[in-house]
């Protein structure tokens, strides 16, 4: 069974609904036979990335609250993330493009760590003081931290083409399968779990789309014999 995710690296969201979505996953008893994708979705599309703002400047500016507002925001998602185990500044973070980050985790996932990156990416964002906005050495950092290549990593950041395809691909397929915001859950292409739900519902879905996996359907030939094949047995030799 495939789950993809479609999440951005800003998205506090995101960030506690993949501990809520792992917590289901670890006990799930079939989790062995599920692959996990990430996939690419910015909450803040186009913009610059020299355009970097502290987080709470960002809230009042783009949803017109007030400071005290998008402080009390930040305070609920702190104890948010605390009860799933996950630290998380309250203040002094920033706000700025996800779009190279995005292109790294594609390179990460052509070899195997893109897991391993996304979780660096977002301790960084939400934990740690020093800033992954605007700061390419900052990512280079990150990516040797999950095994990447850091000369490889400096020249996907170099080239502004680099993976940026398969970004706008993951994005535009979002948009084809209606998501409008992340987390966005997408089990075997059957179920949609939209948001950081509680580790019991991502649970539940995963064991009803596990239960309604389509059996594979076997197109007889007529033939009581059957068609030549090879088995544990050895291959049908076609007789004389």
């Amino acid at each position: 069974m495939r789950v993809e995710i479609w999440s951005d690296i800003a998205c506090p969201w995101c960030y506690v609904g993949k501990a809520r979505f792992e917590k289901a996953l670890r006990d799930f008893p079939y989790r062995d036979e599920v692959e996990v994708v990430h996939r690419s979705f910015e909450l803040d599309p186009g913009r610059a990335k020299d355009d970097v703002q502290p987080v709470i400047t960002m809230l009042t500016e783009k949803y017109g609250m007030s400071a005290a507002q998008a402080e009390a925001g930040e305070d609920n998602l702190g104890a948010q993330a605390a009860a799933e185990g996950l630290d998380y500044r309250t203040r002094g973070r920033d706000h700025g493009s996800t779009f190279d980050m995005h292109r790294l985790l594609h390179l990460a996932k052509e070899q195997g760590r893109q897991e391993q990156l996304l979780d660096l990416l977002y301790r960084a964002n939400f934990a740690e003081e020093r800033s992954v906005f605007d700061d390419d050495e900052r990512l280079v950092e990150l990516a040797s931290a999950a095994e990447l290549d850091a000369e490889t990593a400096r020249a996907v950041l170099a080239d502004p083409v680099a993976y940026a395809d398969e970004v706008r691909a993951d994005e535009r397929e979002a948009a084809e399968l209606g998501a409008n915001g992340v987390p966005f859950f997408v089990l075997d292409r059957k179920y949609g779990v939209s948001g950081a739900q509680p580790a019991e519902v991502f649970a539940r879905a995963l064991t009803q789309a596990y239960g309604e996996r389509s059996p594979l359907k076997i197109v007889e030939s007529g033939d009581a014999d059957g068609a030549d094949a090879c088995g544990p047995d050895g291959c049908a030799v076609p007789q004389p």
